[in-house]
């Protein structure tokens, strides 16, 4: 009786060993300790302002004695607290519009190119990120006041978009590479603008990239202190300048409660569209 050679493929086949599936290799313990210690310390000094904020004391005693409410009364009654924060909540929210129509502008342009320039150009638009920020003051300064710029609300935009530009172009490129072309070639042959193939093709597809770009260029103009120290005045200072002067000039401890407010709306602002992002995917 003879056998196809099929079915003798098929049982010499059956007759191998069959190879373990190891799965995932676990994370070994040095590496998760050396996490738990890196985590603990980015968030250790928040663990002691939080409870600060609801000191009764009027200094800074940690742990904290008693109970109360009233460095955020102080904060939500204060003037000058009130002012500082309209003041930044203004200048982050037009600094990550302009940053984020200019770095997806320059997103889309570079992704386009295709000549070293374009990587000159890419090189150029992100050296803010590695540049030290008290060169960038400094520049930002000795410029503004030939401008007459200083102290100004247009000031701290144009100042504070350039430090968003770059995350948004890093968000939007990232979006940008899985993007296929002939997406935008086949919406040109039936007679699309190239404007309205932006609006209807690209858009879309990269709006997550955009939004993403466009929370970091808001947190990083919110909580950016060093420029704005070289840019205030008597007029306008941003929030983290008036938290610079309640340590420095005067011992308030309203800035427990100030800095509380600031890392819960920044972490609200930072996991939301996560969340959001995770329940539509596994929708």
């Amino acid at each position: 009786m003879t056998t196809s050679p099929e079915l003798r493929d098929e049982a010499l086949v059956e007759a191998r060993p069959r190879r373990r599936d190891r799965g995932v290799d676990p994370i070994p313990w040095w590496l998760t300790t050396i996490g738990v210690i890196v985590a603990l310390y980015f968030i250790l000094p928040t663990l002691i302002v939080i409870p600060l904020s609801f000191s009764a004391r009027t200094d800074f005693v940690f742990p904290p004695e008693g109970f109360s409410l009233q460095w955020y009364e102080t904060f939500f009654t204060d003037p000058r607290w009130l002012s500082s924060l309209g003041n930044s909540v203004l200048v982050a929210v037009f600094a990550a519009l302009v940053a984020t129509v200019v770095g997806t502008a320059a997103a889309v342009a570079l992704n386009r190119l295709t000549s070293k320039f374009a990587g000159f150009l890419r090189t150029l638009l992100m050296i803010s990120l590695v540049t030290p920020t008290i060169v960038v003051a400094v520049a930002v300064y000795i410029s503004f006041l030939q401008w007459h710029l200083t102290g100004s609300a247009f000031g701290y935009v144009l100042a504070h978009a350039t430090l968003g530009v770059p995350f948004v172009l890093v968000a939007v490129t990232s979006s940008l590479g899985g993007f296929d072309q002939t997406l935008l070639r086949a919406s040109a042959s039936l007679g699309a603008s190239p404007l309205r193939s932006f609006i209807r093709v690209t858009m879309p597809l990269i709006s997550r990239g955009v939004i993403s770009g466009a929370i970091f260029a808001f947190v990083t103009s919110f909580d950016e202190v060093v420029i704005a120290l070289f840019l205030r005045s008597p007029t306008f200072q941003t929030l983290p300048v008036q938290m610079y002067n309640a340590v420095t000039h005067e011992l308030d401890p309203t800035i427990s409660a100030a800095s509380t407010l600031v890392v819960v709306v920044v972490t609200i602002i930072v996991l939301v569209p996560q969340l959001i992002g995770t329940r539509r995917k596994s929708r």
